[in-house]
């Protein structure tokens, strides 16, 4: 969860515009036509849904929380996404926090999609609609916002479809929204206002950032179609809701009333509820929390539905003390349908666990047995041959084994037409087996990666190297790879050291054999391990440097040219520079706690840093930064980088639009035409040009997408369409230096995607050197301090009569951890358009997260400025901002704060 965050709030954020010298305007934009495919790495993320139509084999869908929704090939035993088209303007679409399937026209598929509850994302929920099966979709909005990557989003399915009248839908919502049901195929809905119960169930409600006080609501939805006949609406239809004491409810007039479930067990949220029309058996499965990381107890319970009568059956029932698990991930083999699975949530240690029932719930058995501590028998055999990195690069000692059977296993599922085909999702990949039956007559069933063509990496870097591996990626929660082949998984992610996220990368341009790379993992786990790391074979072999106190997030590192020295700006901590491979460290001095550092391509004793809209530039390898006199720069979320074989090039990305500075940055120039950008990269030149192909995820004339220029800029050509936008796409992004027109894109969940042109060739008059250099280098020196300082003057001084106030509220604590609010409010007669909070804390407390603002922290004082999002407040409103922080010594709150707009 932390890392989508963490990337869904970098790269959603929106800046404020400052005033800047603008160049001719490009000309009008054209396309180019690409082939798209993923970079294979084959999962990466939690899957909390896989649903089987019960009608027509072989068709199945699987749903992500933020990676949008797949369905199967059988033919090729892969998964085909299905919600590319979905652009940056709808990005909370790819949270899929349930799906339906069609039992009488299977052609139809349906997807409850929206990312965040809370303020993180500005979209409504919706309601998506097919009938091809998901290759096309048409879309209702919801009047609120729904969660596929919330608290409990692998409960459900909350989104059904009525067996007997297929026109009719039910979804279950969040937050207080109750039932909603349509009864036109899913095209409108309305609120089934005789449902009483919309959840009261919350894993914090108190939390001030609004997500763990998310309430899951209504989960799922059950038909028992013997109530009623094909062409009749169902007329019984168990419900469930998040709420420890009343978590089931049945209709049996259609939803007309509706009543709570007599009878049925409290102390518990029923994670699933699932229908054995066969035998007449309602079953659930019972946790004390709503998952998915998280679940201590549990129960599993068979209802009869002829005679109302409960019997607990759990495997391991909750008053025992060996059960430390609630149970999800409820399956029945509709074959044999006496035959039903369960899984623990959550036993991370030592592994999952599976249990198997062939009486209904009678007796059970276990997909491993303890032996004689710490071993472990097992009903199964792991083959990952396929996708080797499922390791994670461990080697535990027993009982716990490498790879780990599963974690987070909230779908569970047996193919209603092959008894021994089953599929479950975990927090990395989905696996399957097609030898389930072997678990019944005393043999080992395999269990194989089936999630080929599924992607769900967060990628938060990646870099293209002129010679080795044409591709090495920094990646969210599995760390990075090398990747030797575009299209074949690779053997093993980043070890010596692990990082769980990659958060920056480079290589040395004159010799890209050398690279480094910086990281995250949890410290109390490997407390001698750094958070940086160095390989001199192009990432295939890493060996870690030291680090200076203090660091416990990897920041941004750079490469000097030659890869003689190093710079790093960890999070939270003053950045450093060393000469070697991070033997020792020393101060960069001049350079804000919290830059973005990157290398010039050309002079290994160049360096740059970018922080709260100032260009600072270093010439003595990384020891002392400067800031140079560059104006009008976005504060926030922006990324740059230097053009490799010209020295002093830089191109950067942001809010507002996109700038370039031809001489070290004492001076950018915007690109006129694009208003907005998320990132730039280059690769190599088109043929007869002499200046790299630029690549830009942006907003050209009016139109967001990825762009390319082959003339430095001066025109654009879009080079993906509306088909393929893969959400919010761009934290990370490079072209390749050896094959003109590819380009490799990092999504927030769809893993990392690369073009290839598909059109004519291209050949460019090499006419951009000799009038790219001549054109913004002397026009933007005279120009910008009469253009910018005339504009930005006269806008600041006439707000005479404003004026902020900023107010502190603990939250949440823990040993050496905490939360906090504060709120930002106008005190001024007109709106302020930006604000910069400050304090000093009383203690060693360092913020180690934030959201709706961004901060620089030196030593004890914290500055604190809006994004965009934020900043806009009207004459006596407010607004707030949050963070998580830590502390070794005490928590006390900062005595005073200040705000002042901006």
């Amino acid at each position: 969860m932390r890392r989508r965050l963490f990337v869904m709030l970098t790269t959603a954020a929106v800046l404020l515009v400052a005033a800047v010298v603008r160049m001719s305007p490009v000309s009008a934009v054209a396309a180019d036509p690409y082939a798209y495919k993923n970079v294979r790495i084959d999962g990466g993320g939690f899957v909390p849904g896989i649903i089987f139509n019960p009608t027509e084999r072989n068709l199945i869908y699987a749903r992500t929380d933020i990676g949008g929704a797949y369905r199967w090939n059988q033919s090729t035993k892969s998964w085909t996404p299905l919600l590319d088209w979905v652009g940056w303007d709808k990005w909370g679409y790819n949270g899929v926090i349930s799906m339906a399937t069609d039992p009488v026209q299977t052609n139809r598929v349906y997807a409850a999609v929206g990312m965040y509850t809370n303020s993180w994302d500005p979209n409504n929920g919706a309601i998506l609609r097919s009938t091809d099966k998901g290759d096309t979709w048409q879309v209702t909005a919801l009047p609120f916002k729904l969660g596929g990557n919330m608290p409990g989003r692998g409960m459900g399915e909350a989104l059904s479809v009525d067996p007997n009248d297929n026109r009719v839908l039910y979804f279950g919502a969040p937050n207080g929204n109750g039932l909603w049901r349509s009864t036109d195929y899913g095209a409108t809905w309305s609120k089934v206002t005789s449902f009483p119960n919309a959840g009261n169930y919350a894993q914090d409600p108190s939390d001030p950032n609004g997500y763990l006080s998310h309430r899951p609501g209504v989960i799922w939805v059950t038909y028992d179609k013997r109530s009623s006949s094909a062409g009749s609406a169902t007329k019984t239809i168990y419900v469930g809701v998040a709420d420890k004491d009343n978590t089931v409810y049945r209709t049996t007039d259609g939803g007309a009333t509706w009543s709570r479930l007599a009878g049925q067990p409290t102390g518990y949220i029923a994670h699933k509820g699932v229908l054995d029309t066969v035998n007449g058996y309602l079953y659930l499965a019972t946790s004390d929390t709503g998952g998915p990381y998280d679940g201590a107890k549990g129960d599993v319970w068979r209802y009869a539905t002829a005679t109302g009568t409960w019997t607990q059956i759990s495997p391991i029932p909750s008053s025992s003390s060996d059960d430390y698990f609630g149970y999800s991930g409820l399956t029945i083999d509709r074959q044999h349908p006496s035959t039903i699975m369960v899984a623990t949530q959550v036993s991370w240690w030592p592994d999952v666990i599976f249990f198997r029932s062939t009486d209904s719930g009678a007796t059970w058995t276990r997909v491993w047995d303890w032996t004689s501590y710490p071993n472990r028998s097992f009903r199964y055999k792991m083959d990952i041959s396929a996708n080797p990195w499922l390791t994670f690069g461990t080697n535990p000692q027993p009982p716990e084994v490498t790879p780990k059977l599963g974690w987070m296993t909230e779908s569970l599922e047996i193919d209603p037409f092959d008894s021994n085909r089953m599929m479950y999702g975990t927090g990395a990949t989905i696996y399957g087996t097609e030898d389930l039956g072997l678990w019944d007559s005393g043999g080992q069933f395999t269990i194989k990666p089936m999630a080929k063509g599924l992607e769900e990496t967060a990628v938060l870097d990646l870099i293209s190297p002129p010679s080795g591996a044409p591709l090495v990626s920094g990646l969210g929660d599995i760390a990075g790879f090398r990747h030797t082949s575009l299209d074949a998984v690779p053997s093993m992610m980043f070890t010596q050291p692990v990082f769980t996220s990659t958060t920056s990368l480079d290589y040395a341009e004159k010799s890209p054999s050398i690279m480094v790379r910086a990281g995250n993992f949890t410290d109390a786990d490997r407390p001698n391990d750094s958070h940086v790391a160095f390989s001199t074979d192009g990432g295939a072999n890493w060996f870690q440097g030291t680090e200076p106190g203090g660091v416990n997030e990897g920041g941004t590192v750079a490469a000097a040219a030659d890869g003689s020295r190093f710079v790093w700006a960890p999070k939270g901590v003053t950045p450093v520079y060393s000469v070697g491979y991070g033997n020792s460290w020393q101060t960069a001095t001049g350079l804000p706690t919290g830059a973005t550092v990157e290398s010039d391509r050309v002079n290994p004793m160049k360096f740059y840093g970018l922080s709260g809209g100032r260009l600072y530039l270093s010439t003595n390898g990384g020891a002392t930064f400067t800031a140079t006199a560059a104006t009008g720069l976005p504060a926030t979320a922006t990324k740059f980088k230097a053009v490799p074989g010209i020295e002093g090039d830089l191109w950067l990305a942001g809010e507002g639009g996109l700038w370039h500075s031809t001489n070290s940055g004492a001076s950018f120039t915007k690109v006129s035409g694009v208003t907005s950008s998320v990132n730039v990269g280059f690769g190599k030149a088109a043929p007869g040009a002499t200046y790299q192909a630029i690549y830009a995820v942006a907003t050209v004339d009016g139109t967001a997408g990825l762009y390319r220029s082959d003339d430095a800029g001066s025109s654009w050509m879009r080079i993906n369409d509306d088909k393929h936008q893969w959400g919010n796409m761009g934290e990370a992004l490079t072209g390749d230096p050896r094959v003109y027109g590819r380009v490799y894109v990092g999504t927030n969940g769809r893993g990392i995607i690369y073009g290839d042109r598909t059109g004519p060739p291209v050949t460019v008059t090499p006419t951009v050197t000799p009038t790219v250099t001549p054109t913004v280098t002397p026009t933007v020196t005279p120009t910008v301090t009469p253009t910018v300082t005339p504009t930005v003057t006269p806008t600041v001084t006439p707000t005479t009569d404003s004026g902020c106030t900023a107010t502190y509220k603990a939250g949440n604590s823990w040993p050496g951890g905490f939360q906090a609010e504060v709120s930002v409010k106008n005190t001024g007669t007109a709106a302020i358009t930006g604000w910069k909070v400050t304090w000093t804390w009383p203690g060693d407390q360092k913020i180690t997260q934030i959201w709706g603002a961004t901060q620089t922290q030196s030593g004890a004082n914290v500055t604190a400025v809006n994004v965009g999002y934020t900043g806009n407040v009207a004459a006596g409103a407010s607004t707030s901002f949050g963070f998580n922080g830590g502390y070794t010594g005490t928590n006390t709150p900062p005595a005073t704060l200040t705000c002042t707009p901006v």
